[in-house]
């Protein structure tokens, strides 16, 4: 089934759902939430603390910063600093913005570096918050040490009229939170996290809020000509993560490549994996991640 398919269904699916009593509130283990004021809103973050050097993780387009989960024991035992936030209409970050877009996200991911004062950071983006990434690499690469782009989803496609009207569907009606859900099941392709119902618990609570869902209506419509015009000239190191079963492409080996050589680096495929490698599958991820985090440090 392809990524439209799966839309389709979603919205089928999710119109079934809507009448479900809401899911209860499940809050992930993290540590405590700490907020940074940004313009007309707060980002939400969170900090290990420590003085290794700094790992700021940013999820995806409708995602919690609990994404990292898997992902941050491993590299703190390493002795990294690990810092995750909530990206704009998301998690415990303000809901209503002006500006939602992936260059927006990553001036709030410098604004937090600049915060810590313990830069320069590498960046770790999942989906759209690769373009975040990359950004922030363009507008001060004095304070990003590298980026690892995950999952990234950095230009447009073509989407169909198949899943333009999916996607109008799915978000037109009362449905919309159990239609998102639906097609959020669909980026594990091989295999669920153990913690996965409570994850989605979380996630559908947060949606749940007031203006949560048009921030993420508003995300996907977004254009990202932009983030593609300046990928060709981003020149800190990149590593590249992509699962070969990413519905998110026709075809994610191709897509890889060549975001690979774009930014002149080897990227790494997880095969079976979806879109999300590093919390489907962190034990193919990490020996990786922890490889090119070394080799920076011998830089």
């Amino acid at each position: 089934m392809n990524a439209s398919s799966r839309l389709l269904l979603g919205a089928s699916m999710a119109a079934s759902l809507s009448l479900a009593a809401p899911a209860a509130a499940t809050t992930l283990p993290e540590t405590n939430t700490r907020f940074l004021a940004v313009g007309e809103g707060r980002i939400a973050y969170d900090d290990t603390g420590g003085s290794g050097r700094l790992l700021l993780a940013i999820p995806g387009m409708g995602d919690l910063r609990s994404e990292y989960r898997a992902l941050r024991p491993l590299l703190l035992q390493a002795g990294y600093r690990i810092v995750t936030m909530d990206i704009r209409g998301h998690g415990a970050t303000t809901a209503q913005w002006n500006d939602y877009s992936a260059h927006a996200v990553g001036r709030d991911a410098l604004a937090l570096i600049e915060h810590l004062n313990a830069g320069p950071a590498v960046i770790l983006g999942n989906s759209f918050a690769a373009g975040s990434a990359l950004w922030a690499a363009h507008d001060a690469p004095a304070q990003v040490r590298a980026v690892v782009l995950l999952g990234p989803v950095v230009r447009d496609g073509q989407p169909s009229w198949f899943a333009r009207t999916a996607v109008a569907l799915g978000f037109g009606g009362p449905w919309r939170v159990a239609f998102w859900l639906a097609f959020w099941n669909s980026l594990f392709p091989a295999q669920k996290p153990s913690d996965h119902a409570e994850a989605k618990a979380a996630l559908a609570a947060n949606l749940r809020e007031p203006g949560r869902m048009d921030a993420l209506r508003t995300m996907i419509g977004l254009s990202k000509a932009d983030t593609a015009a300046i990928v060709a000239r981003s020149r800190v190191p990149a590593l590249v993560v992509m699962g070969t079963r990413d519905p998110d492409f026709p075809d994610p080996v191709a897509e890889a490549r060549w975001l690979g050589e774009a930014l002149g680096t080897e990227p790494l495929i997880v095969a079976g994996a979806g879109h999300y490698p590093h919390l489907e599958m962190p034990q193919r991820v990490a020996p990786t991640l922890l490889d090119f985090l070394a080799r920076l440090g011998a830089a």
